[in-house]
């Protein structure tokens, strides 16, 4: 009788640890996804992948194992892909100006000079590369789909290297492929040369874009600018899409401050001000104005909530790290004469992505500044959504992408 009572109550225990167990791992992997969303297991399973390996790297910092964006990218690299020519693309690697590319022409014969595309993935500054799945991937359907000859580079990584690195080799990347004989050897017409990127690379697009005005040297000029979801501003960390974010896929609030920050030190310090929103010091508010979400968003994203200036920081920060009141690292704070010299601009954004606010308010002081902006908004989108190829929302994303590129390229 006792040794059946022991046996019932260890199955109790059991059954209550199984219980707790899957109550636990159900608590982990849930968010409350917006209804919007389609194929919400599958975002919910990409975005618990993401979250496991996010959270297994940032406990090994803390251990003092590793840096967690180290751990991150050793994670990514299982995701890498050889440079493998398909029946359609010929893939190639070298570089440019001793920056990393890869190169996707198209296999069909063609009688014309082809458009170029130049792309810059993203990944926060720290992770991504050409090489990635889904970079890969993309630079296939985008080179088949406009018979294309799409360049797709690579940049120095945080921790490793840091602002301005970034910039300074996408930018030495994209002068080699502008200089006239590069793109004869790749059979590109100079006249429909444009860049493009995601995420951080639609903040260095922009930023590259930028400066290409102010360089006498380069005498092709790009025919338009694709940004997908873009970075562009380091100043408000509270606009309301980030305000909204902390549950939204993918990419929260606190880790595209991490990412943000990152791009300019690891010193913590800088982090958990900009997590305060309280780094930009009062000698540099009048900046605050490029950021401004209460006069560049349109009223429907404005309700809820009050525009407050970000509390002034402390000078040393920007002493320290003057990355973050940089144009190049910011293109948002580009006056109103650089940004009227850019070129046709394609802008995406999605609902439920902290990054929304930022390319609202590009597109406003783009289309303030007398640039011609497309701008696609996706009521169902969410951050990373345009480069994984297994959601339908890709698809339709792409798509959009494409077709905008066919007609103005």
């Amino acid at each position: 009788m006792a040794a059946k009572v022991e046996r019932e109550e260890g199955n109790m225990g059991r059954t209550i640890f199984l219980l707790i167990s899957v109550v636990l791992v159900a608590y982990y992997v849930y968010i409350p996804l917006p209804d919007a969303i389609e194929e919400p297991w599958k975002v919910l399973l990409e975005n618990t992948f993401l979250k496991i390996g996010v959270d297994l790297a940032f406990l090994g910092e803390r251990l003092g194992i590793n840096h967690s964006m180290k751990t991150i990218q050793l994670l990514m690299r299982f995701q890498d892909v050889p440079p493998t020519s398909d029946e359609n693309v010929t893939v190639m690697e070298t570089t440019f100006n001793s920056v990393p590319v890869r190169i996707y022409i198209p296999k069909r014969k063609s009688t014309t000079l082809r458009r170029g595309l130049f792309y810059i993935h993203g990944g926060g500054w720290c992770l991504g590369s050409a090489a990635s799945f889904m970079y890969d991937t993309l630079s296939r359907r985008t080179a088949h789909k406009l018979d294309a000859v799409v360049v797709s580079t690579d940049y120095g990584l945080v921790p490793k290297y840091h602002f301005p690195r970034q910039f300074e080799d996408v930018y030495r990347s994209l002068r080699w492929f502008l200089q006239e004989d590069i793109l004869e050897k790749y059979g590109v017409d100079p006249r429909r040369v444009g860049v493009s990127g995601d995420s951080a690379g639609g903040n260095l697009a922009a930023a590259v874009t930028q400066q290409l005005l102010q360089d006498p040297d380069v005498k092709v000029k790009l025919k338009v600018q694709a940004l997908i979801y873009p970075a562009l501003q380091a100043l408000d960390t509270n606009v309301p899409s980030q305000q909204e974010g902390s549950h939204f896929p993918i990419l929260t609030r606190s880790l595209m401050v991490r990412f943000w920050s990152e791009y300019f030190t690891t010193d913590q310090g800088l982090e958990k001000a900009m997590l305060l929103n309280q780094h930009v010091p009062m000698e540099f508010s009048h900046l605050l104005q490029f950021v401004n979400w209460s006069s560049l968003l349109p009223e429907r994203y404005k309700k809820g909530h009050f525009y407050k200036n970000p509390t002034p920081g402390n000078s040393e920060l920007v002493q320290k790290y003057p990355g973050f009141i940089d144009v190049k690292a910011c293109p948002l704070l580009a006056n109103d004469n650089i940004l009227h010299h850019l070129p046709l601009t394609y802008i995406i954004t999605c609902q439920y992505d902290v990054l929304r606010d930022d390319g609202l308010m590009y597109v406003q002081r783009l289309q303030n500044a007398g640039v011609h902006v497309t701008h696609h908004h996706f009521e169902d989108g969410f951050h990373g959504a345009f480069s994984f190829p297994n959601l339908q929302i890709a698809n339709r994303m792409q798509n959009q992408y494409f077709s905008w590129l066919i007609k103005n390229l």
